[in-house]
């Protein structure tokens, strides 16, 4: 794999993950509204989409994903209703600081988790365009070998895991900074909002 195609990659992939879309809302509103406790699983199953479709482009399944249409049109809205269902929790979402941090998640709750994020961005019609639509435009696919296909994996989960850290550690810090019932319920309803809005986009793309 060409150096210079891995820096193009990685530069146009910082760019596109960390320009806000529904995987961003999705991870800050939960870090606000429930603290740091499960995101790490939540942003491993972004991140493993991620690298799906990464794979899905590398083989040229363009073909293959369009058939199972089906499929992914399940998941697209399995990942939208998840975007409601944390807006949902947000908005309803108890004022006292003192009740605002979730327990950390174990054994299933991970699962859920991880299998969460995996949806949200199998369908995020932002991740499917960045891969199927403008990969092949940065990278040439048709000689990409498997060491090739294991340095863009590395490199998309480098860029992801630098990206989902500074907006984990910006929302953990607007968290602490909360410090009134009023304060609380405004981010909270902002976030729920945001939510939804980025469920409508996953649902309607």
């Amino acid at each position: 794999m060409d150096v210079i195609a891995l820096m193009a990659f990685a530069g146009a992939l910082l760019v596109a993950a960390a320009s806000p879309g529904p995987g961003i809302a999705a991870i800050v509103a939960r870090v606000i509204g429930h603290g740091t406790p499960g995101v790490l699983a939540f942003t491993a199953g972004i991140a493993i989409g991620d690298v799906l479709w990464l794979t899905v482009a590398v083989l040229g399944l363009s073909v293959v994903a369009q058939t199972f249409a089906a499929v992914f049109i399940a998941i697209k809205y399995a990942g939208a209703a998840y975007l409601v269902f944390l807006a949902w929790r947000l908005w309803t979402a108890p004022v006292a600081i003192e009740e605002q941090t979730a327990p950390p998640a174990k054994g299933r709750g991970q699962v859920r988790l991880f299998l969460a994020g995996l949806a949200v961005t199998l369908g995020n019609p932002k991740v499917i365009v960045f891969y199927l639509a403008l990969l092949p435009s940065l990278v040439d696919l048709r000689h990409v070998t498997l060491v090739g296909w294991v340095a863009l994996a590395l490199v998309t989960l480098s860029v992801l895991a630098l990206v989902f850290g500074a907006y984990v550690a910006m929302a953990a810090r607007a968290r602490r900074m909360l410090s009134s019932p009023h304060s609380v319920r405004l981010v909270n309803r902002c976030s729920a909002a945001v939510m939804a809005g980025a469920a409508a986009v996953i649902a309607t793309r």
